[in-house]
């Protein structure tokens, strides 16, 4: 069925309940990023396979609403479908509730399936439209009634994920909850987002695709924990242990009655930006609801010594892996046919070869010269590209380990640049240098130190409009909050322990995309009079391509950090490697 024809059908199912738009968002039941693929209704209604992005159709028009990220990917994959692309971050684009509220008459109602969206976003809609009296109606999975040959809800089985790996007992961390539970005064706490409840209770799944999670419900009581799962899922071995530990199993849909049977003097924290409006409404009305952040968010961003040890480890062997995919491509790429597609099967090979790898963190961006421009590019057999000795090559990409979650890009250097390349390629160096290498006091947002990043870029009047970092799980979701790094202002702390990503970039359509990519732990620096100071240390180890850089526009300084970077990656990498492999890397890392 074709796009057009799929919004048709979709518009005759909004007159027969009476609806004058509907809402389609990328979310599953969990709020979660990446959805399995029961949930990919609005890659279905639209064609758009980004991540992210929202869907809102009325009886005469329909509209797209996505960030920067997905800008050139989504003009051609709406072309020709009847859906418009509104730039959601740029200046003057309305919101999509905004829209709605210019272009519905008065007394209109819109609908959306209620099981996928947050509570604060519907809160927040009704505000906006209550001055047009326009209605919700959250009840109807239309979607659900036109997409026949839906995928059913995943079904994997859970696993453990060995304390020796995560540092902490999941006694200890249900423990720590039920200590903020009591000085909160409340006796239950709803957890639904899927990472989350694999960090609280050390366990792991494969119910989405380069994402270690399960699809369950958690509710934690002062005495016990429940887990609402699909009992099919949930091995003998794993239910014994759970069960001893005092969590009781329920089916995935009981989660409902449990909800409407609290009493009058229960209290209950969720997180509105968190959880599903549906759960929210099926909560006893006589049950009081305390609405706070996530307590287990904060507790999981903060990685434990044994979980920093464990990731340091599992960084030098994706270390090993892109080094020996490198060499092979610089080798190999005007000898034989390599295009974007088996370049990126060839690195998931060598992570297949180091202990622990269990599968891609995310599907890997693998962009040949204009390709790169989309900086969510995902290659296909009809449109990939060939790689030539020319050019760069970007490849974004990471893996999930037992001891760990990474995440790199690298833009390789396949062969001769234009002066405006290497100049665009050094701005992100320094990019990336500048952010490495800052002193910042405690206290400091992610928002208050994105300026460095862009500073160089924005010096040549240029920009990349998306954030410079996000927070990495450990062996779970690649996109962890709540710590990142944007223009967007926020009040999210960096804190000793916290993981975040450093990945400036430049992108210009239809000639090149351009992204340096290193992990990074907050730690502490000095403490003197002015409070304690914190600082980054890069623990992603790998070469950026020097053939790239022109030297010329680097400060002593930024050689300096270049140079030890490289030592670092040399000295770390060395002992795994045969001595070839070790030869060249001891030229990629050459001092400039």
């Amino acid at each position: 069925m074709k796009i057009r024809d799929k919004v048709e059908k979709l518009r005759q199912l909004m007159k027969e309940n009476q609806m004058d738009a509907y809402i389609i968002p990328s979310f599953d039941a969990h709020q979660s990023e990446y959805v399995a693929e029961h949930w990919k209704s609005r890659q279905w209604i639209s064609g758009f396979t980004g991540s992210a992005g929202t869907v809102v159709i009325t009886l005469e028009d329909a509209g797209l609403w996505t960030d920067g990220r997905y800008y050139i990917q989504a003009e051609k994959q709406l072309e020709n479908s009847g859906i418009r692309l509104f730039r959601m971050v740029d200046p003057g684009v309305p919101s999509y509730t905004e829209w709605l509220e210019d272009v519905l008459k008065e007394g209109s109602t819109v609908g959306f399936d209620g099981s996928i969206f947050l509570i604060e976003m519907v809160k927040a809609m009704e505000k906006a439209l209550k001055t047009k009296r326009i209605e919700l109606k959250m009840e109807q999975d239309l979607i659900d009634e036109l997409w026949e040959d839906r995928p059913e809800m995943p079904k994997s089985s859970i696993f453990v994920h060995d304390v020796k790996y995560a540092g902490k007992s999941r006694v200890e961390k249900l423990n720590e909850v039920r200590a903020e539970l009591k000085s909160k005064g409340a006796n239950y706490y709803i957890l639904t987002s899927l990472d989350d409840i694999a960090w609280l209770l050390n366990i792991r799944g494969a119910d989405v695709p380069n994402n270690p999670i399960a699809i369950a419900n958690v509710i934690v009581a002062e005495h016990k924990c429940y887990l609402f799962i699909d009992s099919c899922k949930v091995p003998s071995e794993v239910k014994l242990e759970l069960e001893a530990e005092g969590i009781e199993l329920k089916v995935y849909h009981e989660i409902l009655p449990f909800l409407q049977s609290l009493k009058s003097g229960d209290a209950i924290i969720l997180d509105t930006n968190k959880t599903n409006i549906s759960l929210y409404n099926a909560i006893n009305n006589n049950t009081k609801k305390m609405e706070c952040p996530n307590i287990t968010t904060k507790l999981k961003a903060i990685k434990n010594e044994v979980e920093i040890e464990n990731l340091r480890w599992c960084e030098k062997k994706d270390g090993v892996a892109m080094v020996k995919f490198i060499k092979w491509l610089k080798n190999f790429v005007d000898k034989e046919e390599i295009t974007e597609i088996s370049a990126e099967e060839i690195l998931e090979d060598f992570r297949r070869q180091q202990d622990g790898f269990v599968e891609p963190s995310f599907d890997t961006i693998a962009g040949y010269k204009e390709h790169a421009a989309m900086m969510h590019y995902k290659a296909n057999k009809e449109t990939q590209y060939t790689l030539m000795n020319e050019g760069f090559f970007l490849i974004d990409s990471g893996g999930q380990y037992f001891d760990g979650t990474t995440d790199i890009t690298r833009t390789i250097v396949l062969g001769n640049l234009t002066e405006e390349e290497k100049r665009d390629f050094t701005l992100v160096l320094k990019g990336i240098i500048a952010l490495s290498s800052v002193k910042f006091l405690h206290g400091a947002t992610g928002s208050n130190l994105d300026v460095l990043a862009r500073q160089p870029i924005w010096q040549y009047g240029l920009d990349y409009k998306c954030g410079t970092g996000h927070g990495v799980g450990f062996f779970l979701n690649v996109h962890e909050g709540p710590q990142r790094i944007n223009k967007i202002p926020d009040k999210i702390k960096l804190e000793k322990g916290m993981i975040i990503t450093n990945e400036p970039g430049i992108y210009l359509e239809g000639k090149y995309g351009i992204r340096i990519e290193n992990m990074m732990l907050v730690d502490e620096d000095e403490k003197t009079e002015f409070g304690q100071f914190m600082k980054f240390e890069s623990i992603t180890y790998c070469p950026i391509d020097l053939a790239g850089i022109n030297k010329d526009m680097l400060t002593e300084s930024e050689k300096q950090w270049l140079n030890n970077y490289h030592k670092e990656v040399y000295t770390k990498l060395a002992p795994y490697l045969d001595e070839e492999e070790k030869v060249w890397l001891r030229e990629e890392t050459r001092e400039i």
